[in-house]
């Protein structure tokens, strides 16, 4: 709740609860509906998945308290658009991906959400990849992840542009510990990012 509260009083417009036993940052539904109750409004609330069985996910849809989806691993389109919110499919970039055609495959998502590829894991690599190869004219807004921290953030922005940037262990004490100073410092960095794509100061 903590984390919660610190990520949203630094600006931070959506939190993101990780449903992957594997993961350091794994919760479970009971712990994120109590989280979720007491949250302010306008926060959005979003379940991360990796190839979980559909009877899973709906469980956690009626617990926990979530407003969208998000799939990491090797889900299709039909399977992630079954549960009637909105869903983000996470792209893991590597050389021969054609994040146009994912755009295509996935037509019913919300957004695209690009990562870093790992042989080792299947996110939270702290690991950036090239963000010069995402291809200009990609229509579905595209959230940005992998490795961005206070160092790199407003160079990411200015370069991506991307809708939204994704940060877990850029802003991290350790594995699954939060920083309440990194998320500040992070959230500053977004802001000027924002603030100069707005031509609110040079």
């Amino acid at each position: 709740m903590d984390d919660a509260l610190t990520s949203i009083t630094a600006g931070a417009d959506a939190l993101g609860f990780v449903f992957y036993p594997p993961s350091p940052r794994a919760v479970t539904a009971a712990q994120v509906a109590d989280i979720t109750a007491k949250l302010p409004p306008f926060v959005s609330k979003v379940g991360l998945f990796v190839n979980a069985e559909a009877e899973e996910v709906q469980q956690v849809i009626a617990v926990a308290g979530l407003d969208c989806l998000q799939f990491h691993g090797d889900e299709s389109a039909d399977y992630c658009a079954q549960f009637n919110l909105p869903y983000y499919k996470a792209i893991r970039v590597k050389p021969g991906v054609n994040l146009v055609q994912c755009e295509l495959d996935f037509a019913s998502a919300t957004a695209l959400l690009l990562d870093t590829y790992s042989e080792k894991a299947v996110g939270g690599t702290g690991e950036a990849f090239d963000w010069s190869v995402i291809p200009a004219g990609l229509q579905k807004p595209l959230i940005l992840a992998g490795g961005l921290n206070p160092d790199n953030v407003m160079q990411a922005a200015r370069q991506v542009q991307p809708y939204a940037l994704d940060v877990s262990g850029g802003v991290e004490a350790q594995k699954g510990i939060k920083s309440p100073q990194k998320i500040a410092a992070f959230m500053q960095q977004v802001m000027r990012s924002d603030a100069e794509r707005n031509g609110r100061f040079e």
